[in-house]
């Protein structure tokens, strides 16, 4: 097997091609703490919802070893860290937070300090479904990795959640394969038939991309469905055409298009997190 294809572990699933682990990762991320003027000096901390499952079925069958991509996970919570924040952090099934370990930054500190911090939470985290009141938090932030779209995006009562945090504008953040969570809100059993950012712009790791991948042994084979098309289909507008690194924000949505985007997410996104607890007296 070519250096250009996917690798089976142990478990026989796969892991991305010594090819795309060498392009696409790195054993540092490009977090830079910043001068942060004003800090949250409340005690209601970010809700962190995670996957729990880490075993992508492909279109063709191989099942990818997945997670929450590890930068985009913990980069935007140092940021939200030096911000004044603590966290919670919740999956669909309570079970552990699971991280895609190929993609670890084996040398940065920094990172693995905030792994470190929240350590118990990722093993024994909250259910979804038994968070009910949304006043015990400050924001929400969904990190990606294609994990998030094996069980988030049909997850009720994460819907139920999403809905409840637009309606009160409470700041989400999510990035790369995490807006896929937006179908979880027009799902049967919310209450809606609509999805809440019906109308927004939002960032996302293309499906262009996700189509070209399997070329070079990133994926096992293609998607079994396409993140990009399915929130598109929900009424939203996806602004970039390819990932850069990019962020935006439009309301209380804060976005960013793939795990090159986590420290530019975290810096965007520490500082309007502050302004709405301050704002809003939290």
């Amino acid at each position: 097997m070519g250096c250009a294809s996917s690798k089976k572990n142990a478990e026989g699933n796969y892991n991305p091609s010594c090819l795309t682990l060498c392009m696409a990762t790195s054993s540092m991320s490009d977090y830079k703490k910043q001068n942060i003027t004003e800090k949250y000096g409340g005690t209601k901390p970010i809700l962190v919802v995670c996957t729990d499952e880490g075993n992508m079925e492909m279109a063709n069958g191989k099942v990818f070893s997945t997670g929450n991509h590890p930068i985009e996970m913990l980069v935007p919570m140092l940021h939200f860290r030096d911000a004044g924040f603590k966290f919670d952090i919740a999956t669909a099934q309570g079970k552990p937070v699971v991280l895609e370990m190929w993609a670890y930054p084996k040398k940065d500190q920094n990172v693995r300090s905030m792994q470190q911090e929240v350590q118990g939470m990722m093993e024994s985290p909250k259910k979804i479904e038994d968070i009910v009141n949304l006043d015990a938090y400050s924001g929400i932030f969904i990190p990606g990795g294609h994990g998030c779209m094996i069980n988030l995006p049909s997850s009720v009562a994460l819907g139920k959640l999403l809905n409840i945090a637009h309606e009160r504008s409470l700041p989400t953040v999510t990035l790369c394969h995490g807006p896929s969570v937006y179908l979880a809100t027009s799902l049967e059993g919310t209450g809606k038939t609509d999805c809440a950012y019906k109308g927004y712009k939002t960032m996302v790791f293309t499906d262009k991309t996700d189509a070209f991948t399997p070329s070079v042994g990133y994926l096992p084979g293609p998607m079994p469905w396409k993140c990009q098309e399915s929130i598109v289909a929900q009424g939203l507008e996806v602004v970039n055409k390819k990932e850069t690194g990019a962020v935006m924000s439009d309301r209380e949505l804060i976005t960013g298009d793939s795990p090159n985007a986590a420290n530019n997410l975290g810096i965007l996104a520490a500082p309007l997190l502050v302004k709405y607890a301050v704002d809003k007296g939290l």
